[in-house]
């Protein structure tokens, strides 16, 4: 006679908990609100100038720092450089040039980016050089010994 094992009863799982639930019930009302309000027709205020705050990498190349910096839409004329001994400042501004045209839609619209780069050490702020490439600010920076005196200078785009 083969004796029975006795069975090993598994607890199961609530079907549903409570915050599931709620949760299914919110998305329920936020689909049925935006079918309701999806026939009114969008609104667009009037917009102002945006800052824009770009992703740039900074490389430590032994005897200088290089920067790229994304920087679209820009002209090398509406960059401006800003370099001391121990920072660089970056502030472009691009102007909206269309101003009363019929446009059946209009989203671009001017910008300005500013940005303040601390560097590691110390660079020679007369030699820094700067160039523009497809979107992208390329800034190189030589290393120099550290001074006591922050020195500012303007760096003209190529």
């Amino acid at each position: 006679m083969a004796t029975k094992k006795p069975v090993k009863k598994v607890a199961s799982a609530p079907a549903r908990s409570g915050l599931s639930e709620f949760d299914r019930i919110f998305d329920n009302f936020k689909k049925d609100m935006e079918k309701s309000f999806s026939s009114f027709p969008r609104i667009d205020f009037p917009s102002f100038p945006k800052l824009h705050e770009t992703g740039c990498d900074v490389i430590d190349e032994g005897n200088q720092i290089r920067m790229k910096m994304n920087v679209p839409g820009l002209k090398k004329d509406e960059i401006n450089l800003n370099v001391t001994d121990n920072s660089i400042e970056v502030t472009g501004e691009h102007k909206e040039e269309e101003k009363k045209k019929n446009f059946l839609r209009k989203e671009r619209h001017s910008m300005s980016y500013y940005q303040t780069i601390p560097l590691s050490e110390k660079v020679i702020p007369g030699k820094v050089k700067a160039k523009l490439t497809d979107g992208v600010l390329e800034v190189t920076l030589p290393k120099s010994k550290p001074t006591l005196t922050q020195k500012k200078k303007a760096v003209k785009v190529q």
